[in-house]
């Protein structure tokens, strides 16, 4: 699906760099894993913000680390490989971060975007915006605020009676007048890299906790009289922070709202959105149908027409137009136009279903390919297999393809019929048009055409529950129905011994 956000204007201008501060502990997470690392609608906090910023095509992108630097860096690879990692060996505030990060391009020349890597509601309009309001200003500084119902505890913007910015005031040294504002300091800001680069070296520690506040940047431009604007985003979700994981739930669910509200605009139907999860990296088609406690995450598509739900899990995986997938579990699966799945089945990665193809209640495949119009209807397993056009599996099958050492391959070909209760020993092959016997334990392969038997002849011992569990109910309702049947009272041929009857 699209962004949770307005497509960001082609003519959004460039940034000279993209400068984020990842490097806080992040300790109200109460997490091994570092802050901006915590996931929520299919990316970490750090993604997500990256994600905003990347419509810029900034010449650079520095990511301050600090705080499990090793991870973070791993993730940033895999994310954003071109992204520059800077860490900032002591967290000494958020303007010693951004002059560790300005050390790093020293020669960096142009406007630069400052944002923090835990906003994960962010989004690339905002962005554009503000970068937009900064260049038509011509202003030194350019910070984006936001109007809140509840301000307490933020930085408040005061403003000069031409609209610029004066000052950011904290709560503890806001005055009453002050603390009335409703205006408050989002953490994101865009400046002049030469600018911002003098005030931070003029920025001191005089403050409670020692440490170095990029706030300030803004109060000793004004005082050189530079210009520094203020740009009001237009929705005040869009610059919450995530502090721990109370606030991190309280994300999740803004985020998701604002992906679900995207796709029943553009003709999805959610049947009970609070039930209903989708990341922003899926796609969904116009009339495909949600129904409740469906998940879509990761890379998955669901196309035009498509019913998913309820109660089904979606990881990477791709629905056809018309497909239903019902109360099943699908990772990396392919399924395509008008096949069904479910209820009740589990499909692992390498699954691919062509057209029209079912797998039914209770059944487990991977690294299988089904053809158009096959049926695997239930209790199955199916793997590391290949099964043609129009054939049909049998309830209870078992594709036994790992031999304790070694996975192995079956292939079934077109308009097979394997019986119920057949063991397919790989490797194997069944041929077009061949049919397995119910109860077969099939170890070779099977000619076109050819019905497969391999089970052993069934003997029937008479008068066997009665001699060997008299008294049983079972006993007694064998003679019953043998004294109705007028047979004889259980004598039997030798033929008919056992050996577990000698």
């Amino acid at each position: 699906m699209q962004e949770p956000s307005a497509a960001v204007p082609t003519s959004s201008p460039a940034v000279a760099a993209v400068v984020v501060l990842a490097a806080g502990q992040g300790t109200r997470m109460r997490s091994t894993t570092p802050k901006v690392l915590h996931t929520l609608g299919g990316r970490s906090l750090l993604g997500h913000v990256l994600a905003a910023a990347e419509p810029l095509g900034a010449g650079t992108t520095v990511v301050v680390v600090g705080a499990g630097r090793d991870q973070v860096e791993q993730h940033l690879a895999q994310v954003a490989p071109g992204a520059v990692a800077v860490v900032q060996e002591e967290q000494r505030g958020s303007g010693h971060a951004a002059a560790v990060a300005l050390d790093a391009v020293p020669d960096l020349d142009g406007p630069v975007l400052l944002v923090n890597g835990d906003a994960p509601l962010l989004r690339a309009d905002t962005v554009a915006r503000l970068v937009e309001a900064h260049r038509a200003t011509g202003s030194a500084l350019t910070v984006l605020t936001a109007e809140v119902d509840d301000p307490t505890g933020l930085g408040r913007i005061v403003r000069s009676a031409d609209g610029s910015v004066r000052a950011i005031v904290e709560e503890r040294d806001a005055t009453p007048e002050q603390r009335s504002v409703r205006e408050i300091n989002a953490g994101v800001y865009i400046g002049d890299a030469a600018a911002v680069r003098r005030a931070l070296g003029r920025i001191s520690t005089d403050n409670d906790q020692g440490e170095q506040y990029f706030t300030d940047v803004l109060g000793l431009l004004v005082e050189e009289g530079a210009t520094v604007g203020g740009h009001v985003a237009d929705d005040p979700d869009d610059v919450l922070g995530c502090n721990d994981r109370v606030e991190l739930a309280a994300r999740r669910r803004t985020l998701n709202d604002r992906v679900l509200d995207d796709l029943m605009r553009s003709g999805v139907t959610v049947v009970d959105p609070l039930t209903t999860w989708v990341d922003v990296t899926c796609s969904v088609g116009p009339d495909a149908v949600l129904e409740p406690g469906t998940q879509l995450r990761g890379t998955t598509s669901v196309a035009s027409g498509a019913v998913v739900g309820p109660d089904t899990t979606l990881v990477d995986a791709e629905v056809g137009e018309g497909a239903s997938v019902v109360r099943s579990h699908c990772l990396g699966a392919r399924i395509g136009p008008e096949a069904t799945v479910g209820p009740f089945s589990y499909l692992r990665p390498g699954t691919r279903l062509e057209r029209g193809a079912k797998v039914g209640a209770f059944v487990e495949t991977k690294n299988v390919e089904v053809g158009e119009g096959s049926k695997v209807p239930h209790l199955s397993y199916v793997g590391d297999a290949s099964i043609g056009r129009g054939a049909n599996i049998g309830a209870a099958t078992v594709f036994v393809n790992y031999d304790g050492v070694a996975k192995h391959r079956t292939t079934i070909g077109d308009h097979v019929r394997i019986g119920s209760d057949t063991m397919l020993v790989a490797p194997v092959t069944v041929g077009d048009g061949a049919y397995t016997a119910a109860g077969s334990v099939i170890t070779s392969d099977v000619p076109p055409g050819a019905m497969a038997v391999a089970r052993a002849p069934q003997r029937n011992v008479a008068g066997w529950v009665r001699r060997r569990r008299s008294g049983t109910p079972a006993a007694e309702a064998a003679e019953a129905a043998e004294n109705r049947a007028g047979a004889p009272s259980g004598g039997r041929s030798d033929a008919s011994r056992t050996d577990t009857e000698q």
